[in-house]
């Protein structure tokens, strides 16, 4: 079946209008039509060809929620008019440990990603949330209990809310632990909000003087400019967790010398450069760790989403026309956004 969608055909080319085919909905699929799709840093990465392996055409958005339109004979969990959500992930291997695990994200045969993911289906890869509608087997399909109002809002938790959950989760975040979030942006503020209703004494990180406030209006107990050396010695040894969201090359020493003993510092972001390696010693002495963590399961993601619905967290966001996308990538990309561009998918219907 034809769909709108908005996609790029290169590299080099803006995205614009055009039609895809989506697959008849088989036993145990949903087809879902999209209400709101969030824009994440990793469509531009993908659309500009920057992290190479980009197939053409390429519709992005893996921060989708809509509406089940139908569902195959076989979907036992959801209904017509069921409000749900898809995520990072559409398939996988569903035979390896980490899936037996719940854990799809690290399926050792790599998961099928909801745009740019390889499918038997044509053109050989799938498209993702820029466009009218979507098919996916009901196990990669989310319930949204959230009320309709925020649904908008909803979609970013899709990835930046389950990308910062896990480890926060993972690693225990909670009453009587000391939680640091680096950087302040779509990331950041998620992790501020979520930590902080994990029950966890929230310290945010920031280069920008001015987004102290909105670090402490987002729910952070203390800001800090990691610029200024004062500030940053006030806290040295301290933290049990700190979770990095920052994508730039930075020096990971600033932040491991902040842990208390046994202290993880988590990396979520992926530099385009590498980090200077860090210092051994500081890691030796204090039997610290430096980790990394990539989304979460189906299972999980649905337990943040649940979480997130309880506590009435969302992200905040700027909502935009899907005609407005290559203005609000460019925004993106100088960090002039608090803190997601949500696409409001009504807009595809006056796409040519």
């Amino acid at each position: 079946m034809h769909v709108k969608a908005y996609g790029a055909h290169a590299a080099d080319r803006p995205l614009e209008p055009i039609a895809i085919d989506r697959r008849e909905p088989g036993p145990t699929d949903v087809e879902i039509d999209i209400a709101f799709c969030g824009v994440c840093h990793s469509d531009l990465h993908t659309v500009r060809g920057e992290w190479g392996g980009t197939h053409f055409p390429c519709v992005p958005g893996h921060e989708i929620v809509g509406t089940v339109r139908r569902t195959g004979p076989e979907v036992t969990r959801f209904t017509v008019g069921d409000t749900v959500g898809v995520g990072c992930m559409v398939g996988s291997c569903g035979e390896c440990s980490s899936c037996h695990d719940g854990l799809e994200n690290y399926c050792e045969k790599g998961f099928v990603g909801t745009y740019n993911g390889a499918t038997s289906d044509a053109p050989g890869h799938t498209f993702g949330g820029y466009s009218e509608g979507i098919v996916v087997d009901e196990s990669f399909v989310l319930s949204i209990r959230h009320p309709a109002d925020q649904l908008a809002a909803v979609a970013p938790l899709l990835c930046a809310g389950i990308t910062t959950y896990s480890p926060l989760r993972h690693w225990n975040a909670g009453p009587g632990k000391k939680v640091g979030v680096v950087g302040i942006g779509g990331l950041g503020h998620m992790a501020i909000k979520i930590a902080h209703a994990m029950g966890a004494h929230v310290v945010a990180f920031t280069s920008t003087p001015g987004k102290c406030q909105d670090a402490i209006n987002l729910g952070a107990d203390a800001a800090v400019v990691s610029r200024e050396p004062d500030q940053m010695a006030q806290h040295a040894g301290s933290f049990d967790l700190i979770i990095d969201t920052v994508a730039a090359s930075h020096d990971l020493d600033t932040y491991v010398n902040l842990l208390h003993r046994d202290g993880a510092l988590i990396m979520l972001g992926v530099p385009e450069h590498p980090h200077p390696s860090p210092n051994v010693g500081g890691l030796i002495f204090g039997r610290k760790t430096i980790a990394g963590s990539l989304i979460g399961g189906i299972a999980e993601t649905q337990e943040m989403l649940d979480f997130c619905a309880e506590h009435g967290i969302v992200s905040d966001i700027e909502m935009i026309d899907i005609q407005q996308i290559e203005t609000a990538f460019e925004r993106m990309a100088r960090s002039d956004v608090r803190y997601r561009f949500v696409i409001d998918n009504a807009s595809l219907d006056a796409a040519a």
